[in-house]
């Protein structure tokens, strides 16, 4: 049976783990069933070829793709080269991926979309969203409540629907929460991976980041404990389903 490549963007240890293990947890996956690489420490290899594995899940990150390239870190730099390196496999293949937050920009600007900051951000907290018709039918949403709440927290936003992508999920705020590219390559705005525990964690690394003003922390943290939020470890836990 192939692994799932989990490609990791997150430079602070705990919250990489944190997310790596939430990822274990919505998807029913064990360890030896995975293949992290938590790329602001560890490089690609070069002969990495992405049929070898199940399926691709990219986690979130504080990088923005639509950042002035002058102005990113080493880091945020290196780690969005390598996952806009392994595009090109994953589209001509037509490969199971799932982006989560920092991987829609990915998709999206891999696509030639539309990212970036102008409108449609969120706060850090839950957002509701709701399925379109095509959503209703697609192997991933399908059967799943007509609305339901998400956590986000993003400064960038995809501003169209790049060519060639189905639109599943929306939310008033922001209209593109989750996209689908040709069968098999899904990208959610939201985090299908995390509960409110892993929010607060990020809540608190994050909070000198800019997302809120950190004296909102608290508060914010109250909001997500108090959110119901299941149906987006659903639509996670059927991509390692469909594809494992």
């Amino acid at each position: 049976m192939k692994r799932f490549l989990i490609l990791q963007l997150r430079p602070e240890t705990d919250a990489s783990d944190a997310e790596y293990a939430s990822v274990l947890d919505k998807t029913g996956l064990k360890p030896e069933q995975t293949h992290r690489i938590r790329l602001d420490c560890e490089e690609l290899p070069a002969d990495l070829d992405v049929t070898d594995y199940a399926g691709v899940i990219v986690g979130g990150g504080p990088g923005c793709v639509s950042d002035d390239p002058a102005t990113k870190s080493e880091t945020d730099a290196r780690t969005e080269a390598a996952i806009m390196g392994l595009m090109p496999q994953i589209i001509a293949q037509d490969h199971p991926f799932m982006g989560c937050c920092y991987g829609l920009g990915i998709l999206a600007a891999h696509l030639g979309g539309d990212v970036s900051k102008e409108k449609f951000g969120e706060p850090v907290g839950p957002s509701t969203c709701h399925l379109t018709v095509d959503g209703a039918q697609d192997p991933l949403t399908a059967g799943l409540t007509g609305t339901f709440d998400a956590f986000v927290g993003h400064k960038e936003a995809v501003q169209a629907l790049p060519n060639g992508c189905i639109h599943l999920l929306a939310s008033d705020p922001c209209p593109f929460q989750m996209i689908r590219w040709g069968q098999n390559v899904y990208a959610t705005q939201f985090h299908p991976e995390a509960d409110a525990r892993d929010f607060e964690q990020r809540i608190n690394i994050y909070k000198n980041h800019g997302y809120f003003p950190p004296k909102d922390a608290q508060r914010l943290i109250d909001i997500c404990h108090a959110a119901d939020v299941t149906q987006p470890a659903e639509i996670l836990r059927r991509f390692a389903e469909r594809y494992g």
